[in-house]
């Protein structure tokens, strides 16, 4: 589905490379998930699989044999691509449901059944523990960082991607809400087999979420690739260690 090859960014105006010759490839209902140290390139592959336009890129990323490298973030949502991203940011003068009758229409070509859509999304926030006062707030005004990330999954919950990048949704999350957000994934993994990608530091979400494989990004590449107990090595050892290994 997903087929990274020969990927290398840098940051444009200082000529700093981030990604070097990376490659990955994600089959149709895989979850990878990527961990490594802070600063060594997991959210810039992230934007720059949606088409963040800042970086200066060489290789290829292709979704379904479509070269994504080049083209508008818009059509690569189209596509059935979705960032989670760790920041969500706030939008004034917008509401959550204004903006997914927009996205909905764009994505059918269809008059959206309001009735039906109004329950879609009370549905979703009775599973996410997420106040439906929500849907009709401006997106992100007055949430925590916590319901900042429920909103997210609310908008994945209605658009249903196909391919699903998580940017450390765990971050900030307590026990009792990453335990919501874990089951809700899942719950929409096992209904509608996306494929996902994972980028996170910590094996909580992973042990919730069990990744087909776990890679561990340090220089720009992937140096190591294992099952989702890869991640407890980490826990354990650290990076360093975890990476000594000769399997990759």
């Amino acid at each position: 589905m997903l087929k990274i090859d020969n990927l290398n960014v840098y940051i444009d105006n200082e000529n700093k490379k981030i990604l070097d010759n990376f490659s990955l490839e994600i089959n149709d209902g895989e979850i990878h998930a990527i961990m490594g140290k802070n600063g060594i390139g997991k959210s810039t592959l992230c934007k720059v699989i949606m088409g963040y336009p800042f970086y200066k890129i060489t290789g290829s990323i292709k979704y379904n044999n479509v070269e994504l490298l080049g083209i508008d973030a818009s059509e690569i949502a189209k596509n059935g691509i979705m960032l989670i991203s760790q920041n969500p940011p706030s939008i004034e003068g917008v509401t959550n449901a204004e903006v997914l009758r927009t996205a909905l229409r764009e994505k059918s070509n269809e008059n959206i059944d309001i009735f039906k859509f109004n329950k879609e999304m009370e549905k979703i926030c009775d599973k996410l523990c997420l106040d439906k006062s929500f849907i009709h707030k401006d997106i992100n005004v007055g949430a925590s960082g916590g319901e900042r990330k429920k909103i997210e999954l609310l908008h994945m919950g209605i658009l249903k991607p196909s391919f699903i990048i998580l940017d450390e949704i765990d971050s900030g999350l307590d026990v009792d809400a990453l335990k919501i957000v874990s089951n809700f994934i899942n719950e929409y993994y096992h209904e509608y087999k996306p494929s996902v990608l994972l980028i996170t530091h910590h094996k909580n979400i992973i042990e919730y979420l069990k990744p087909n494989y776990v890679h561990i990004l340090s220089d720009g590449k992937i140096i190591k690739t294992g099952d989702y107990h890869l991640a407890e090595n980490i826990e354990n050892e650290g990076f360093s260690k975890a990476s000594d290994i000769s399997e990759k």
